[in-house]
């Protein structure tokens, strides 16, 4: 790992309400402080933001993952953004680890708003100078920023928690053809065989699963469902019935993004076959609804790790989500 060249006066780093814990995690691998954001509501409503120490000529970080309230955090974002631009700063850094617009990436109905486009152009019209984020939901969603943007890979800290298991006749499994692609990378740096389902969404929370694509899942008898974001968990829901159809006795769930939107984690612990899920911290789970079957690894070392990259002008291609 490179040595970082940061410096508590050249740089300041600071939170949103999101995720402050993660945060508090990447300066603490940075060896700067996370100094402080005063966030409040005049009785309007509006949001008053004041960052906390001087920003005049300096590097400043802002760690904001858009998780809910969404909109609530987007807007957050923004003004500190803003806010940093105004009053000096050197470079501006939009720290954003679940960049949760992704998923509106195509005009897939009439009348409707590629909201993943629009909040980019924010992102910059607001004072950003660089955005880092981490599995953004599809490869098109990178194109639609106009700056300097770096979507992190997760597969690494993955890999780190899944060597000290016992893979043995394991496959991985995309939920759909999508994220087939990403799955293929995770299985090749497991040295694994990968399939994916072939998937119809019917609605937010209903999709229907009528095959797997790839290699043979019957024989196998644990598998490794690997996806980029779980909300509702309906596509695992799916996807789990057909592989315990198939004869699979052991599911281990793998997401980036652990949303579990309406009872998600709930319904997925439920299945007996689902022995562990494993997530990141991108999105804060606070303690009490943390289940027995989840594992939450963090992501704070591949973000402390891509910033002194950064600052040491260095290639970042090893850590990016497309790399090998």
């Amino acid at each position: 790992m490179t040595e970082s060249t940061l410096s508590a006066g050249e740089v300041r780093f600071f939170s949103g309400s999101s995720n402050p814990q993660l945060a508090e995690r990447i300066a603490t691998h940075l060896g700067v402080p996370l100094d402080a954001t005063h966030i409040t509501r005049f009785s309007n409503d509006n949001m008053y933001i004041q960052l906390g120490a001087s920003v005049r000529y300096r590097r400043v970080y802002i760690v904001q993952s858009l998780s809910q309230p969404v909109n609530d955090h987007l807007m957050e974002l923004l003004m500190m953004l803003d806010i940093a631009r105004s009053a000096a700063a050197s470079e501006v850094h939009a720290i954003i680890p679940y960049f949760s617009f992704g998923r509106s990436d195509k005009k897939d109905a009439p009348r409707i708003s590629i909201t993943a486009r629009l909040v980019a152009d924010l992102l910059k019209t607001a004072g950003a100078t660089h955005v880092m984020s981490m599995m953004f939901h599809s490869p098109q969603v990178h194109g639609f920023f106009g700056l300097p943007t770096d979507p992190l890979s997760s597969r690494k800290v993955f890999k780190e928690y899944l060597d000290n298991l016992d893979l043995s006749g394991a496959i991985i499994i995309s939920p759909d053809m999508g994220q087939a692609k990403s799955a293929a990378r995770f299985a090749k740096t497991l040295g694994l065989p990968v399939a994916a389902g072939n998937k119809e969404r019917v609605s937010d929370s209903e999709v229907i699963i009528s095959g797997l694509v790839g290699n043979q899942v019957r024989g196998h008898k644990r598998a490794l469902v690997y996806d980029d974001e779980i909300a509702t968990g309906g596509s695992i829901m799916e996807l789990s019935r057909v592989l315990i159809g198939e004869g699979v006795e052991d599911i281990r769930v793998i997401c980036t993004h652990g949303v579990f939107s309406r009872n998600g984690l709930e319904r997925l612990a439920a299945v007996p076959e689902i022995t562990e899920i494993i997530t990141t911290d991108t999105v804060y789970i606070p303690p009490e609804k943390i289940h027995p079957k989840l594992t939450i690894v963090s992501v704070a070392p591949v973000f402390a790790d891509a910033i002194r990259h950064n600052i040491n002008h260095e290639s970042l291609s090893d850590l990016f989500v497309y790399g090998e």
